[in-house]
């Protein structure tokens, strides 16, 4: 395998990492943000100003959490391992 082709996985490798990190901050961010708006909602309909943001809020966290890991196992799954390496053939 010439330099060329291994530069050329790399970027992609590193391309979809990347993708993968942005789907992940953004999502963190949507989700935080219905959270906020629901809880905001909710206790403006209920009268209990702080109660249910901060609920909301807080149970977002563990949802968060899970969210991410699915969608980095679910990229994670797609990206083919390369072959090993077998310093026998190099030389």
């Amino acid at each position: 395998m010439n330099g060329s082709s291994k530069t050329t996985k790399r970027y992609w490798l590193n391309l979809t990492l990347a993708t993968v990190a942005g789907q992940v901050g953004c999502l963190t961010i949507v989700l935080i943000v219905v959270a906020l708006i629901a809880g905001l909602w909710l206790d403006q309909r209920l009268g209990t100003r702080p109660l249910f943001t901060l609920l909301l809020l807080l149970a977002s966290i563990p949802v968060d959490v899970v969210l991410m890991f699915a969608v980095v196992r679910k990229a994670t799954a797609k990206i083919e391992p390369s072959a090993p390496r077998n310093p026998a053939q190099e030389e």
